[in-house]
């Protein structure tokens, strides 16, 4: 049995529905499809129509889009997280958004329509796939939060509290990136300059 499938699972279900029973982890164990993708793969390009849930069994994912020629990273999943681009997943229509890795990393796929369907025929899956969508909306919520009411040292150091992973893990001009300044202003944040 794939060690990495249950700890994932696990993982996802204590952060987003801890009540999941472990008939139902292990039946997620049964559907889930093992992905490897390298570094600097792009996963999911834009033009493309997003298909799966992702949970992230290893590895670091980013999201994100281009605006006026520049790269904006929009999320990042690491260890337990889940990867969805929602408008293109619900409405089946091209995505603006990219997966990127930036480590090598292993998911684990959900496919939407058998998340549909099993949502149809389980109350527990239903609730499962709801929590999932819920934890998603609060983290964009946040996010854009955030973006309107902190100054940049504010976004940073909520960063640094909340997803120390991210500042580990990964480079300085992506999270300059994500946090919506330049890397300028990012060092000077990190400086205390700002």
């Amino acid at each position: 049995m794939d060690t990495l499938l249950r700890d994932t699972i696990n993982s996802v279900a204590d952060s987003r529905f801890p009540e999941m029973s472990t008939e139902g982890r292990s039946f997620l164990e049964k559907i889930l499809v093992r992905k490897e993708i390298e570094k600097g793969e792009i996963y999911l390009k834009e033009g493309e129509i997003s298909q799966d849930l992702i949970f992230v069994g290893k590895g670091m994912l980013r999201q994100f889009y281009f605006k006026s020629n520049r790269d904006v990273t929009e999320h990042f999943s690491y260890e337990g997280c889940v990867v969805i681009c929602i408008e293109s997943l619900f409405k089946q229509i091209p995505t603006h958004l990219m997966i990127e890795a930036l480590e090598p990393s292993i998911v684990y796929l959900f496919p939407y329509s058998k998340a549909l369907k099993l949502s149809q025929g389980s109350l527990e899956m239903n609730i499962f796939c709801r929590k999932i969508l819920e934890y998603s909306l609060i983290m964009s919520q946040q996010k854009i939060d955030g973006i309107r009411f902190e100054t940049a040292s504010e976004r940073y150091n909520r960063l640094i509290e909340q997803d120390p992973e991210i500042i580990k893990r990964v480079p300085m001009n992506h999270i300059a990136s994500y946090l919506l300044m330049s890397p300028e202003t990012l060092s000077r944040v990190r400086s205390g300059v700002l």
